[in-house]
Order: structure tokens, then sequence, then C-alpha cells
């Protein structure tokens, strides 16, 4: 038993600190007039807590929706870039996104940057 109450302090702790520590927030900049594209979000503390990704709106290829329903539904909004591959908008835990707001979030970024949208 105290093999279980250990293993949940760490769990539990290691959700705390991700929490106070705000791990996977940030924000997407797009800017058209210099064409460029940028997102940022906080990781854990460490050399990398910083996570800057930065290019092209040129190299941006589809706005993707990952649709899963089920027990456990996912709605994600991805971003696939050449030679990146893709990288999630929005967070893989999100429940609480309707079809619906995935989609409008989708519509109005691919209007934006006059991208098509692909739906998986």
């Amino acid at each position: 038993m105290s093999f279980y109450g250990i293993a949940g302090l760490f769990i539990s702790s290691y959700l705390w600190c991700t929490i106070l520590w705000n791990v996977g927030s940030g924000y997407d900049r797009f800017d058209r007039k210099e064409g460029i594209v940028r997102i940022f979000r906080w990781g854990f503390p460490g050399i990398k807590r910083r996570v800057f990704l930065q290019f092209l709106m040129r190299d941006i290829q589809s706005i993707r929706i990952q649709v899963k329903e089920g027990l456990y539904p996912r709605r994600i909004l991805y971003m696939e870039i050449r030679g990146q591959g893709v990288i999630p908008l929005t967070r893989t835990d999100e429940k609480f996104f309707t079809p619906r707001e995935i989609e409008q979030k989708a519509a109005e970024l691919a209007y934006f940057l006059r991208l098509p949208i692909e739906v998986f």
C-alpha cells in the first residue's frame, strides 16, 4: 500500500507542477505584412523552457482538423508545414470544443492564410 501512496504522491506533484508552471500555454502570431508565423509555448523548467517556432507563411501547406469521436473524443487543429510536419495549434487534451467551434476556428485561420482545410 505504501508503494501506491508514494506513486500517487509523485504523480500528483508532477500534475501540480505542470499546472503551476503553465506548461503548454503560449501564443500563435500570424503576421501577414512580414509573412512570418511565430508560435511560442512554455515547457518544463530547464534549458528548453521556451519553445519558439518561426517560419514563413508560404511554407504552410494546409490546416488540418483531426476528429475522433467515441468514448474519448478528440478534436485537434493542426498546421501542416513543408519540411517540419504538422504542428498542433490547440491543446490535445481539450475536449470542450464542439465540432462546430473547431470547424469555425479552422475556417477563420484558413481564410486568413488563404489555405485549404483537410479533415482526418
